[in-house]
């Protein structure tokens, strides 16, 4: 498949854009907030409302990446609540601190509960990358200073 395509204003916040790659027709969805999805609950709701504003404000969301942001929060949600289960277990358990179970059989394996938290996790930075929410994938964009009129496209009309 081969490595993944960098939007057109990504590039060019980079300084990374070749005007003979420029795609002239690459889509632009419609500005606005998205509306939280009714199933996010507890700490991913929670997650939804810290965030929803800020990536906005500064140019990485609209409203057609509702789903995306809503499969980040979901899978923080996921691991903030197996976290907390694993802790409540790790209460009651000194030897393990509940990252070990015993199975019916009487063999330790890791518990369930650490492999779910851990996929969540891995989720969650995967969804991450793709909104700029980690130090890495922020390396390279230079933000806008808010109140700032002239926009991305604005200055590729000069350049081009």
């Amino acid at each position: 498949m081969g490595r993944r395509m960098i939007p057109t204003e990504l590039k060019l916040v980079k300084g990374t854009l070749k005007p003979e790659r420029r795609n002239w027709h690459e889509a632009k969805p419609r500005k606005g907030k998205p509306t939280a999805p009714a199933h996010l609950t507890g700490p991913a709701r929670t997650e939804w409302n810290r965030l929803v504003d800020e990536l906005h404000a500064i140019g990485l969301l609209t409203r057609i990446d509702r789903a995306a942001l809503a499969a980040y929060c979901q899978a923080y949600g996921r691991w903030v609540e197996a976290e907390l289960a694993v802790a409540r277990m790790a209460e009651r358990d000194m030897l393990t601190k509940g990252l070990m179970i015993k199975t019916t059989n009487g063999n330790a394996i890791q518990n369930p509960l650490v492999g779910i938290a851990n996929k969540a996790m891995q989720d969650m930075v995967r969804y991450a990358v793709e909104f700029g929410m980690t130090p890495s994938s922020r390396a390279g964009i230079e933000a806008g200073v808010p109140g700032d009129d002239e926009k991305a496209s604005d200055r590729a009309k000069r350049y081009f």
